[in-house]
């Protein structure tokens, strides 16, 4: 299976009117801070890979911790990659058995998240500190292509154009690199340095 992502920078209030025009499903909203690592034995900016923990604070008030890989690109449209996610029990544990295997915090990423559902795929609207606000057309799939095609149809009915899609992860845009963080599109060919 694959992870198969659109994002681009939108305006909420314009998206969430489309959302409502949908019938889409609310999922919630979650506060979420990611933690990002490098490894001692390679870049993974370099390598286009990612490994992070993430800390999600529910509406209700309830906490859960992740710690997730995510694989090179394997789709030059889309965010397309492998994704490998777990959860654990104390996050600041899993933190020091990181570092203390020579994997080095490089940056934290903080983003509310109102996540929708119209039909396989989720709609997350980002609101992400320094960075912006984006929106997330994702699903999961073992056709690539199918899936890609199906989340670009969907950001067009939300009043998105699909060529707008930034590929850059927000790690990416929170440093600076890909879109230097301005919010300015990047080629949907371009590379990706989650």
């Amino acid at each position: 299976m694959y992870e198969v992502e659109v994002k681009l920078p939108a305006d909420h209030a314009a998206v969430r009117a489309r959302l409502a025009d949908l019938d889409a499903e609310s999922l919630g909203t979650v506060v979420q801070r990611d933690t990002y690592y490098d490894a001692p034995h390679r870049q993974f900016v370099e390598t286009d890979e990612a490994l992070r923990i993430r800390r999600v604070e529910c509406e209700a008030g309830d906490e859960e911790a992740r710690v997730t890989y995510k694989g090179p690109l394997v789709d030059s449209a889309s965010k397309t990659r492998r994704e490998h996610e777990t959860g654990v029990a104390d996050d600041e544990t899993m933190d020091a058995i990181l570092q203390a295997l020579g994997f080095e915090p490089v940056a934290v990423v903080e983003k509310e998240r109102a996540r929708f559902r119209v039909g396989e795929y989720t709609i997350t609207l980002d609101a992400v500190t320094d960075v912006g606000e984006y929106v997330e057309v994702e699903t999961e799939s073992a056709d690539v292509e199918t899936a890609r095609e199906g989340a670009f149809e969907l950001v067009e009915r939300l009043g998105l154009d699909p060529d707008d899609q930034v590929r850059t992860s927000y790690l990416g845009l929170l440093l600076g690199a890909g879109d230097a963080g301005d919010g300015v599109p990047a080629d949907r060919d371009g590379p990706d340095d989650s």
